[in-house]
């Protein structure tokens, strides 16, 4: 029984890490900029409201449901044998500590820093320029590049399996 649902797990983290690439690529490349083109207090106001609306079933179940998976799949991957093991524990391992641990340990801190300011404040301004729209976006340019490699290795695994 789980052998048979083994493919549809790995072609659901595909799509979860595939869903989760493009979120963090379009702040990447887009939305962070446009932020930081606004005045401070706007920007900052405009990520906190980001932070706010983004904690939603739609995006928790993409982003939790694949790190589940991921979970999941690198048991899978060290218990099957098989061509799909290395992508499986590789995708895996990437989604979990390039986007999941990355997210905890570096973008979720930045947000809760941001969000305890008032926008219009000396401080919010000093933060936000100084760090916040550096190091968040290095940080997010982390989780983009490890969920597109965790999309990689899911195909190839779901390819191999």
């Amino acid at each position: 029984m789980m052998a048979a649902l083994f493919p549809l797990l790995i072609f659901s983290a595909a799509l979860g890490a595939g869903i989760n690439a493009g979120l963090f690529f379009i702040f990447s490349v887009c939305i962070m900029g446009a932020l930081g083109r606004l005045p401070a207090e706007q920007g900052i106001a405009a990520m906190q409201a980001i932070n706010v609306v983004i904690l939603n079933p739609l995006f928790l179940l993409a982003f939790m449901g694949t790190a589940v998976l991921s979970l999941v799949l690198v048991a899978g991957g060290f218990v099957h044998g098989g061509p799909a093991r290395i992508y499986l524990i590789a995708g895996g391992l990437l989604f979990l500590g390039g986007t999941i641990l990355v997210t905890m340990v570096f973008n979720v801190p930045m947000n809760n820093a941001l969000e305890a300011l008032q926008p219009g404040s000396d401080e919010a301004a000093r933060l936000w320029s100084s760090t916040y729209l550096v190091d968040w976006v290095r940080w997010n340019h982390v989780r983009t590049l490890s969920s597109i490699g965790a999309l990689g290795c899911f195909v190839m695994a779901f390819r191999a399996a």
